[in-house]
């Protein structure tokens, strides 16, 4: 399980996402990874996946809906990088993300952001400011 986290104040300095993604800290992962094999489905599961903000629904949806196969995907990401075992690839997040909320909708230290697979776990983090 991954929370993809986005610093958006240094996203949009730029058209190029990376910047808002590879900060330290922004990438929870866990507390559990499982391989297709342990998955209904196997490699492509159908299941719930869920993310709230101090206990309200933020977004909802099923990992069905995946804009591509997770197989496909795999097979694409390796054509650039050599994937080794225990590499992650983040798929991107259901709709309902804070920036495209009308109001916008942005994280604040003391929150407590909750996501969760079903059938996988739940994953907590705390929201904190950056020490600098």
């Amino acid at each position: 399980m991954l929370n993809d986290i986005t610093c958006r104040d240094w996203q949009f300095r730029t058209r190029e996402w990376l910047q808002g993604k590879n900060w330290d800290s922004t990438t929870p992962v866990g507390p559990y990874l499982v391989t297709p094999d342990e998955l209904p489905g196997g490699a492509r599961p159908a299941l719930s996946i869920s993310c709230e903000v101090d206990g309200e629904p933020m977004q909802k949806d099923s990992t069905a809906d995946l804009l591509f196969d997770p197989v496909a995907l795999v097979e694409y990401v390796s054509t650039m990088v050599r994937l080794n075992p225990g590499d992650l690839i983040a798929t991107g997040t259901p709709g309902g993300v804070g920036h495209a909320r009308k109001p916008e909708v942005y994280l604040r230290a003391g929150q407590r952001v909750v996501t969760e697979i079903e059938g996988i776990g739940r994953l907590e983090n705390l929201v904190v400011s950056d020490p600098a």
